[in-house]
């Protein structure tokens, strides 16, 4: 029997900012991609690198499986994949090389080596897959083992003759019931729960009800799901999630798609199904503005379980989403937060800086986004282009050495910006600041209105007042010094 060894290649670890965190999550994408094979009959086994500490510990483990495919599978679901760093680049090569000094065939599906084959192929990979890849791996690994011609595989990136040969787009999966339940059995689910303990929050386990966005954001790249938007069924996803109570003791879950429950009434299936199931779950999501205002959407999720919603807010400053080709407004944006909260729903903004024509006035109405919603979280990044998208190929002629981020605390600004890259490192610094002080004034306006609701948690926000007033204010004088000094 043909025997398969799945790997990927995040280690949290050699990404400080993400091991700090101590909340690390499965690759779902690579247990997908191993359930499948192994429900078609391959011997399957998995080197979970997700909290080893290098990729050369893979030694051991390929001369005790012995494999004859090792396919370096990432987990697409993850955004973290898609930033194709370069910390988790130079690891895959270096499991690659081992494999190879082994004998052994290498293929490899990632975001990085979907935008870099070339690059993969010489460093010793035998086959790139491209897209949604679970079925090419399959049809490709059968017709390795038979002998017939790789060109008729599609979705195949491959070496003949020294020369790069790329087979014909697959179609996306449009019925993903279709595949079987990822192979959570692989992993070991308690080395994960024991390090979110040391984070203080819940375990949470990662679960994907959908691929791919249809919406066109121009700078976000899509190269494993597509543009194409398909879903598995709520009765699917409840049994996903009923196996996951059963059997792992797990209640809170990470829905990773970008965008959860866009389908016309899925939300609010999924609701009456797990009330059937007498399932109680906690989750959190993905989502625009403009799609959470569709009517009863917020009340079927907040009866199913949502707790938090991450929104892709962006920025405060509406030329700033308009040149993005957002497609949302900074007044959904308002009226979601505000319905959001009102149900008890934490809300989180993702923030962007940096975007070609943003000024000093944009990035002053994002601060005033965040101090006037008062966010329950957020996520601030630096515009980072990413290949195949058109705010990529806008900039792409102003690249210097430097292409992609090490790790996902970079921060390097890879064009020019309005501002220099220690400007918006200040910036994003700053903004923390700014968030935390509201956060501050939020929790102090809430215990005098009701002193039985101070906890530590909010005990610990009011007392930081006295270091992120002075702090904020000492960085936003240095802001203008740098700005002045542009």
């Amino acid at each position: 029997m043909t025997k398969i060894l799945f790997t990927h290649s995040y280690f949290y670890k050699m990404d400080e900012k993400q091991w700090q965190n101590q909340t690390p999550f499965l690759p779902l994408g690579t247990i997908y991609a191993a359930s499948l094979l192994r429900e078609n009959n391959f011997d399957v086994a998995l080197f979970d690198t997700a909290l080893r500490n290098s990729p050369k510990e893979i030694m051991p483990i390929l001369h005790q499986e012995n494999p004859d495919f090792l396919v370096i599978y990432d987990d697409g679901f993850n955004y973290l994949t898609k930033m194709c760093l370069t910390n988790m680049r130079e690891a895959s090569f270096e499991m690659i090389k081992i494999a190879k000094q082994n004998n052994i065939t290498v293929i490899v599906s990632s975001s990085d080596a979907t935008d870099n084959a070339e690059l993969y192929l010489k460093k010793g990979a035998d086959f790139i897959l491209y897209g949604e890849a679970e079925i090419t791996l399959l049809e490709l690994i059968k017709a390795v083992n038979s002998n017939i011609e790789t060109q008729y595989i599609e979705g195949v990136i491959y070496l003949k003759n020294n020369k790069t040969h790329k087979t014909k787009p697959r179609k996306v999966l449009r019925n993903l019931d279709e595949l079987p339940f990822p192979a959570w059995d692989l992993i070991d689910v308690n080395s994960y729960k024991k390090i979110w303990k040391n984070s203080k929050q819940p375990f949470t386990l990662n679960l994907a009800t959908t691929r791919g966005c249809p919406y066109h954001c121009n700078w976000c790249a899509k190269p494993i799901y597509g543009q194409r938007y398909n879903s598995h069924s709520p009765k699917r996803v409840v049994k996903m999630v009923k196996y996951l109570v059963e059997n792992h003791k797990v209640t809170r879950f990470w829905m990773c798609d970008d965008i959860f429950g866009l389908k016309p009434n899925w939300v609010q299936e999924f609701n009456d199904l797990l009330k059937k199931e007498q399932l109680k779950i906690n989750y959190y999501i993905q989502s625009r503005a403009d799609l959470l205002l569709k009517e009863n959407t917020i009340d079927a999720l907040v009866e199913s379980g949502l707790e938090e919603v991450w929104i892709g807010a962006e920025s405060g400053s509406q030329k700033i989403l308009d040149a993005m080709d957002k497609g949302t407004t900074v007044a959904q944006i308002e009226k979601a937060t505000k319905l959001l909260q009102q149900k008890g729903v934490s809300v989180a903004f993702f923030i962007q800086y940096g975007y070609l024509g943003e000024s000093k006035e944009d990035i002053l109405k994002t601060i005033q986004l965040i101090k006037r919603l008062k966010p329950d979280n957020i996520g601030v990044s630096v515009s980072y282009p990413l290949p195949e998208t058109p705010f990529y190929e806008k900039v792409k002629h102003q690249f210097k050495d430097k292409t992609n981020w090490t790790d996902s605390d970079d921060l390097a600004m890879l064009f020019q910006g309005t501002f220099n890259q220690d400007f918006y490192r200040k910036l994003q610094r700053y903004t923390h600041k700014v968030f935390r002080t509201t956060l501050g004034f939020k929790n102090l306006k809430k215990v005098l209105k009701n002193p039985f609701s101070l906890d530590r948690k909010r005990l610990k926000s009011i007392f930081s007042l006295l270091y992120y007033i002075p702090s904020s204010f000492k960085d936003k004088l240095q802001l203008n010094k740098m700005e002045n000094a542009k």
